[in-house]
């Protein structure tokens, strides 16, 4: 394996305080080779493996998983600096994940038998086709990497998983679990490589698929490596999400979750309502009730503190991203219902903000959001409501509010991959999930988690 260019140092850095706490060292290209050797000899080995017997695997990893809470919640926290609170809640996530295709793999595998005339039998069966490469995010390292690892391995792939930079310490801790849980050597393995050596691994006939979790642009990339090279990739990219509140709504109820699912682990979710839509018949009352709600659920502190509700971002170049959209709006015109922007103090650390008034001019408009800062868009009507919410280049999910009958209509016109009627919806581990535009292409969870890495593979009995 070549590669000629280098990623970015994985490293531990303290958002909220910017101290560089542990460095890892690049994997280099004969270590990536190595990686991806192992991975493609294990496979064989993997696939003969029961489901019954993954099945009891999986559940002893879960198990693990939640004996290592505090340390995986401290690492979260260190490393990405959310608080702990909430990095010590996501350990449900990934033990969901586990828990979910343990229990449902038989049915999800399951052979389907079809009546085809001239045949005596048909069986579609869905079989595994080797080495997958997950690469990951940063914001929910381990709900993000279980949620690429768990259907690949229930369906017999092998893995190999590509944290973010900031990340790659609770990630690795992983490495440590699946050993201890009693997985097959090689079965998971967690890459620190670069950026190059992501694309050498797509270029190798070993390595039979790739699903990112990221931005658009990092997704366009991929996606078009996979596609010269004709592999199977999942992109779940940006997002803009609209957050609707119609006439008929439930105001306060609204409000409530609005302002929750906004500022939940620090703005920085693709699928965090950004964009917040309100007809003009109960815009007054959500907005006083909304601007209310977010000032007061506000604690910006250090992340490992128990009064904090919102701690730093992830990193300083994310702050500082996040102001320079922030005060670009401000400067052509928008209106500050909450007053924010970057904090003079050590850390990575963005006041939570709402704006009004948002114009096309502004980046705001077309640019995602990636933290604390809310933006409230009062429309006339449900009609002006959707016509926004589709304008956007992003397609994710978003939530409509409103009698329950009128909400769905309105759901039914939205051009998004998954939409929550008087809820948020968020990601529930049964059904698929994924967008539509540049939020991306394929979905995970569910059986369509590992429909999108299967050989379907169809046998016809004369």
């Amino acid at each position: 394996m070549t590669s000629t260019l280098t990623t970015r140092r994985y490293a531990t850095t303290n958002p909220a305080t910017g101290e560089v706490v542990r460095t890892f060292d690049t994997t280099t290209d004969a270590e990536a080779e190595a990686l991806l050797a192992r991975a493609h000899a294990a496979f064989p080995v993997w696939r003969q493996v029961p489901i019954a017997e993954r099945a009891r695997l999986f559940r002893r990893l879960a198990d693990l998983i939640e004996a290592n809470r505090d340390e995986l919640g401290r690492l979260v926290t260190l490393e990405m600096g959310k608080p702990l609170a909430q990095s010590l809640g996501e350990i449900a996530m990934p033990t969901g994940i586990l828990r979910y295709y343990a229990d449902h793999g038989e049915e999800l595998l399951a052979d389907e038998v079809l009546d085809v005339p001239g045949l005596s039998r048909t069986i579609v069966r869905r079989e595994p086709m080797g080495v997958t490469l997950g690469v990951e995010p940063w914001n929910g390292p381990m709900y993000q990497m279980m949620r690429a690892t768990a259907p690949n391995l229930m369906l017999g792939n092998t893995v190999l998983l590509k944290p973010a930079e900031i990340s790659a310490g609770s990630t690795l801790f992983f490495d440590h679990l699946f050993t201890e849980a009693g997985f097959p050597e090689h079965v998971y393995q967690t890459a620190l490589v670069s950026i190059d050596q992501v694309s050498t691994y797509i270029a190798d006939d070993r390595l039979r698929a790739v699903t990112l979790t990221g931005s658009d642009r990092a997704g366009s990339s991929v996606g078009e490596q996979a596609g010269r090279h004709v592999k199977p990739a999942v992109l779940e990219l940006g997002g803009s999400d609209a957050f609707i509140v119609l006439d008929s709504a439930d105001v306060p109820t609204a409000a409530a979750v609005a302002v929750a699912c906004r500022l939940f682990l620090v703005g920085q979710m693709c699928i965090s309502p950004k964009r917040i839509m309100v007809t003009d018949g109960v815009a007054d009352e959500f907005i006083a009730r909304f601007v209310d709600g977010f000032a007061d659920r506000v604690v910006l502190g250090d992340p490992f503190d128990p009064t904090t509700t919102v701690g730093p971002v992830s990193s300083e170049a994310a702050a500082d991203l996040l102001h320079a959209q922030y005060q670009d709006a401000v400067d052509k015109g928008a209106t500050v219902l909450v007053p924010g922007g970057r904090v003079d103090r050590p850390g990575a650390f963005f006041q939570p903000a709402v704006l009004a008034d948002i114009t096309p001019d502004m980046r705001l408009y077309s640019e995602e959001a990636f933290g604390p800062l809310a933006m409230i868009y009062r429309v006339a009507d449900a009609d002006a409501a959707v016509e926004l919410t589709n304008s956007s280049p992003y397609g994710l999910g978003g939530s409509v509010f409103g009698e329950q009958a009128e909400a769905l209509r309105v759901a039914e016109r939205l051009d998004t991959g998954n939409v929550g009627v008087n809820t948020y919806l968020r990601a529930p581990i049964e059904i698929p999930f994924g967008g539509t535009k540049h939020s991306g292409i394929g979905r995970e969870l569910g059986r369509s988690g590992m429909d999108q890495f299967a050989n379907i593979k169809t046998y016809g009995i004369a």
